[in-house]
């Protein structure tokens, strides 16, 4: 598909729906009979979660039939950030497990999943470590524990149970929980080996979902992004879109994409397309943030107002782009900080405690974000943003040196994490070093 007939491809998704009538030309350009174009991937996912909703219903105690539909209502979650379906994939894997335990593991794992969609990750340790304790040679449990760990920020076991896996990493399902392993701990260049090994393997695959290949052009197109490698991360997300068109995390990501390099227009134009798909909280804010650019506040408001109505239905603690973008526009602030310490005392992870520093700063309590700022950045991850708020921080306590190697070290990771930042800690350099 050439550039940019994706974007068309999108905006006819969006606007027509996934099924619809293709009428085709003959040779003498005259009109055929209408014929029925093929069922989408989403449209065959919705038959099939009513073929077995009727067949459960029919049946009520086949544990099998209600594992296959909670793995449809997650599989749909994942697609289109539908909270709901998370919840209904939890109760129907719940219910599965309650007809039958035994050799039930994948119910298991469904509600492991839709446990952490939920952000509720002590739970989701918890089915996690029952599906490992039951057989602990399952490399699906062992990363499913894995990977619950480390968003916990219990990184001493986390790395535990990735040493154990480090054999598997042409495991489609455990390549990316090692790549984001790599990623937090400093090593974006064996993050990036991973993902694509694991893209080109998918690709390879007879029978692999569309939505699976898509999704792995996207965690490449999002690593580009962070590391600074602009060019890169739209070839891999522009692959991805002519893979899958309408998905909504592919299009937020290159809106996110256009807004660093101050294309507020084409920002603004996708990240519609994108929030036409699915409310993400953090397109949401990018699209306040390009209308504002735009000037035009009035719709930047209404962004603003909608990402705030998305946020009250996600489940969990604050959506953290919700807090970030809070935090970054000086608003609610002290709404941010009391959430993010409820939030800390069971998911202590580098950028909960990130969160916590910068709602410091925010609230003028510098000295006291010292200590949570040192903890993010104790992995090494090299996430400019991180280094951003750590020098923001050092300079407010009126440490000049430590500042000026902050600024320095984001700007080298990437010089474009973000629209306004790095313009910010250029200029306060500028200011140091006069």
């Amino acid at each position: 598909m050439p550039r940019r007939m994706w974007y068309a491809a999108a905006a006819g998704l969006a606007l027509a729906g996934a099924v619809g009538i293709a009428a085709a030309a003959g040779p003498t350009g005259g009109a055929r009979e209408p014929v029925p174009a093929v069922p989408s991937g989403s449209r065959i996912r919705d038959l099939d979660i009513e073929f077995y909703r009727a067949r459960v219903a029919r049946d009520p105690r086949s544990a099998r039939d209600f594992t296959q539909l909670a793995g449809l209502y997650l599989q749909r979650a994942r697609e289109t950030a539908d909270n709901e379906d998370l919840v209904r994939a939890e109760e129907t894997a719940r219910h599965s497990l309650s007809l039958r335990r035994g050799r039930n593991e994948e119910a298991a794992g469904v509600l492991a999943s839709s446990l952490l969609g939920q952000h509720r990750f002590t739970e989701a340790l918890e089915v996690a470590r029952g599906l490992l304790a039951a057989d602990s040679t399952s490399i699906a449990a062992r990363g499913l524990v894995a990977e619950t760990e480390l968003e916990l920020g219990r990184y001493d076991e986390a790395a535990r149970q990735f040493g154990m896996l480090a054999s598997y990493q042409g495991d489609l399902g455990v390549a990316p929980r090692l790549a984001r392993w790599a990623e937090l701990r400093g090593r974006p260049e064996e993050a990036r080996r991973l993902l694509r090994h694991a893209r080109d393997a998918a690709r390879r695959r007879h029978g692999m979902p569309r939505e699976q290949v898509a999704w792995f052009h996207l965690r490449l197109g999002d690593l580009a992004l962070r590391a600074g490698k602009v060019d890169e991360a739209e070839r891999e997300l522009e692959a991805g879109l002519e893979i899958l068109p309408g998905d909504y995390r592919l299009l937020g990501a290159l809106a996110r994409l256009y807004a660093v390099r101050h294309e507020w227009r084409r920002a603004a134009d996708v990240g519609e397309l994108a929030v036409s798909r699915a409310l993400d909280p953090a397109t949401l804010g990018l699209l306040h943030d390009a209308w504002a650019a735009l000037g035009d506040t009035a719709k930047a408001e209404e962004y603003y107002r909608a990402m705030a109505v998305a946020v009250l239905h996600q489940p969990g603690p604050y959506h953290r782009a919700w807090s970030l973008f809070l935090l970054d526009h000086d608003r609610e602030v002290p709404r941010v900080l009391g959430n993010v310490e409820s939030e800390l005392r069971t998911r202590r992870d580098i950028y909960g405690y990130d969160l916590l520093a910068w709602a410091l700063h925010k609230s003028g309590r510098d000295t006291e974000a010292r200590a949570p700022m040192a903890r993010a950045l104790s992995l090494g991850t090299r996430d400019a943003m991180l280094y951003f708020h750590a020098g923001m921080i050092d300079r407010s306590l009126g440490d000049t040196a430590s500042a000026r190697v902050r600024f320095e070290t984001a700007l080298a990771i990437n010089p474009s994490w973000h629209p306004s930042q790095p313009a910010e800690a250029r200029a306060v350099l500028d200011s140091l070093t006069r």
